[in-house]
């Protein structure tokens, strides 16, 4: 039996990495370039979060980063920068500055972990960045390929190619075996609906058997009431039959309407005054998923960060009632302003959605389940 290590890029505010632990991995570093969102890393440390316990918590830009300090770790993991690629920004993508894909495979190329998962935005799937998704997911291949900076990217990508027939099936090298997925987190029980994609890779030396997970929930609004009497009348169809949607209404619904006043029972639980509706900006609706909470171009979000009540009333969602939507646990806190905390939270992943990814990692790499990963940590820490 063996405990798992990990390191992480590109931090935020932990979603990725609450999940990770959760899952079983035991980080040895977190590497984040926003002075809030490493705030609130610390802080959550220092007051005994158990995510983060024994864990390096760096403020750094990882293009200054020497990666190979952890050759062979278990995990690389991280979020890259999506503006870049987002639906609601420019959309720039590999000419954006903030494209961090090649710090992200050159962590890779450094540490040759023996996994790793990067997450980002829906938008990187759009036709318009096919070749560059293509070209993102080779170099996760082939991550000690030699792309030159005297050539375009898509003259790089015809090398890879090239290199790719080249060898065939043959291990030659560092190479690594690529999964690109695109999920929606509600339909992994997470009170919200936020289209994401994985890149998941394993060194292909370990020969791993792996599939992403199956989804545990599903959209039944779309059922028909002749769909559903069908079901209600046939054992075997019931039993197939996954849960509802998880809506933001059973989210929140244990939390006390937020005042301008903090509270000591829950954290950053503060009212937001001044919500509007507008036209594309009409909040989240309680008996559905919420919308896809979003950091806001100026730290200001938009209707995703609102609830649309039943008479037509809207309100900004709370800090705290954010988190929730990302599944963080009630006792995880966060610094900065509103508009800061919102940013952390708009670009964070959500908790239990990474819990899910990365149990299926971990079963891949021993063959055992987070719980005894988990176990083994405990058992690990006993004197002896």
């Amino acid at each position: 039996m063996e405990s798992l290590e990990s390191i992480e890029l590109f931090s935020g505010a932990g979603g990725l990495a609450l999940g990770l632990h959760a899952a079983g991995f035991r980080h040895r570093s977190l590497y984040e370039w926003n002075a809030t969102a490493v705030e609130t890393l610390l802080y959550n440390q220092r007051i005994g979060h158990p995510s983060l316990d024994n864990c390096s918590i760096s403020r750094a830009d990882v293009r200054d980063v020497d990666f190979s300090k952890y050759r062979g770790i278990d995990l690389v993991a991280g979020g890259p920068p999506c503006q870049p690629f987002s639906m609601g920004g420019k959309a720039a993508g590999m000419n954006d500055v903030r494209d961090m894909f090649p710090q992200a495979i050159r962590a890779v190329a450094e540490s040759q972990p023996r996994a790793f998962i990067f997450e980002n935005v829906r938008g990187l799937l759009r036709p318009a960045f096919t070749n560059y998704v293509e070209y993102i997911r080779l170099q996760m291949e082939f991550p000690e390929f030699p792309t030159s900076e005297n050539i375009s990217w898509d003259q790089n990508l015809g090398r890879l190619q090239r290199h790719k027939e080249r060898l065939g099936d043959t291990l030659a090298g560092l190479r690594y075996r690529v999964h690109v997925h695109q999920v929606n987190a509600a339909d992994f029980g997470i009170p919200q609906q936020r289209h994401r994609v994985f890149f998941i890779g394993f060194r292909a030396d370990l020969k791993t058997d792996w599939s992403f997970p199956k989804p545990t929930h599903a959209d039944r609004s779309s059922y028909t009431s002749q769909n559903l009497l069908s079901v209600k009348g046939n054992r075997e169809m019931k039993k197939k039959l996954i849960p509802q949607w998880v809506t933001l209404r059973e989210c929140i619904r244990d939390l006390p309407y937020p005042t301008t006043k903090s509270s000591k029972k829950w954290h950053n639980h503060i009212l937001q005054s001044g919500a509007k509706s507008y036209p594309g900006h009409t909040g989240s609706s309680l008996d559905r998923p919420a919308k896809a909470l979003k950091a806001g171009a100026h730290g200001v979000p938009g209707g995703e960060n609102m609830i649309l009540y039943p008479n037509g009333t809207v309100r900004y969602l709370s800090v705290r009632e954010c988190a929730r939507i990302q599944t963080f646990p009630d006792d995880y806190v966060f610094l900065g302003s509103w508009s800061e905390a919102m940013r952390q939270l708009g670009n964070a992943v959500p908790m239990k959605l990474a819990e899910i990814v990365g149990r299926s990692v971990v079963k891949a790499l021993t063959g055992q389940t987070a719980a005894e990963i988990q176990f083994l940590t405990r058992e690990s820490l006993q004197p002896s």
